[in-house]
């Protein structure tokens, strides 16, 4: 198999299943209106975006495979660190 298709098939399920967990923690906030629930929201929403984003711009705008990687890294540490920072959340 080639290099190319397994990224694109890890990064098409980090999408699906980063959505999910998006929405259900969307859906719990709303609920609840638990702050540390929308910083789950938003952290697991930048993380998904960076597979997102990452992809987009490897496939679609032609940018080399690192910078792409380096995209999804970037958005990916920033999602981690607000999911952090709702843990602290009371």
């Amino acid at each position: 198999m080639h290099l190319e298709t397994i990224i694109i098939g890890v990064m098409a399920s980090i999408l699906v299943l980063g959505s999910a967990i998006t929405y259900f923690a969307f859906k719990a906030y709303r609920r609840t209106g638990d702050p540390s629930l929308r910083g789950l929201m938003i952290g697991f929403g930048f993380v998904t975006l960076g597979a997102l984003f990452g992809g987009i711009a490897h496939q679609l705008l032609e940018v080399g495979l690192d910078v792409g990687v380096v995209i999804n890294a970037v958005l990916t540490a920033v999602g981690f660190s607000i999911i952090t920072y709702s843990l602290f959340l009371e």
